[in-house]
């Protein structure tokens, strides 16, 4: 049986958006889809009534918060078969235990309770940064989130890409039917070869350190694993944060791989990851690439 797209849910705009995008995403590959809320404020709520004037949002039962995003998820297509979960913990580690059997994860970019201006909430954040499966965090324009641009954004830039992140971004853009963007970042070097200080307006000899080759091999064995995928690799002079996250404006998928160490249980992500989690236009999958 193939294993679910877990989507956490807690009644917010964003987690509906991206129910709505978990839906599709299931719909294109064919697998169940698995609706979890998680809270440690509910474990005070059981037995309490509807909510009325003037209680807070944060107090609406998770039987209901589960159901509507259920019936949410039915009506958007009848075809996925949708299982739902109610978890009395912190929302973040309940994900991150999910992950354990799921295909991917997917959170919104925010909650309910966030203070105004964030960009980020801390679950998607920690779920992004700690889940043993690909996280997909859902944000960005309505046309990148209806995947009106057919195209997936593959940075190779980022330190730990590698054989996950390919195949994960081959086998989407397979399913899209849409170009997968292949961008490999890389800097400058200060100095050339022979110690001198490279003028940033001019040439540069590269041999030697040209960006590096490490994903080269998984992402020839994609190519010709998925040999129906468009691919469109380039090489961008530049920081790659700033990079992926110009170049999200026209994607509607932005994948990068992360590397996990074991027995770390921080956040693990890098300066690239944060940067897409925060800014990016449209959703970002973060894979991990184990050590």
């Amino acid at each position: 049986m193939a294993l679910p797209l877990v989507v956490g849910v807690d009644g917010s705009e964003s987690s509906l958006v991206a129910v709505d995008w978990a839906v599709d995403e299931a719909g294109r590959h064919g697998l169940p889809l698995r609706l979890v809320h998680a809270s440690l404020w509910e474990r005070y709520e059981v037995g309490l009534p509807s909510p009325g004037p003037g209680r807070p949002s944060e107090q609406v039962p998770a039987e209901h918060i589960v159901a509507s995003a259920a019936d949410r998820a039915q009506r958007r297509n009848p075809e996925v078969k949708i299982t739902t979960g109610i978890v009395f913990e912190d929302a973040a580690a309940a994900l991150v235990r999910e992950g354990g059997e799921a295909f991917a994860l997917v959170t919104g970019s925010r909650g309910r309770g966030q203070l105004k201006g964030l960009l980020l909430g801390s679950v998607g954040l920690a779920v992004a940064a700690r889940a043993p499966c690909p996280a997909v965090v859902v944000r960005g324009d309505r046309v990148g989130l209806a995947g009106g641009h057919e195209r997936i954004l593959l940075g190779l830039g980022a330190a730990g890409t590698g054989a996950e992140a390919v195949r994960f971004a081959f086998r989407d853009a397979e399913v899209r039917g849409c170009v997968l963007d292949v961008v490999r970042a890389w800097r400058r070097p200060a100095f050339d070869r022979n110690g001198n200080r490279v003028r940033a307006e001019g040439p540069v000899d590269t041999s030697g350190e040209r960006p590096s080759s490490v994903v080269d091999a998984p992402l020839m064995a994609a190519i010709d694993e998925y040999p129906h995928v468009r691919t469109r690799p380039a090489t961008v002079e530049g920081p790659a944060g700033r990079i992926l996250v110009d170049r999200s404006a026209a994607a509607d998928l932005v994948i990068i791989g992360a590397r996990r160490r074991r027995g770390h249980s921080g956040l693990q992500l890098g300066r690239v990851g944060l940067a897409l989690l925060h800014h990016a236009q449209c959703p970002v999958a973060v894979v991990p690439e184990r050590q």
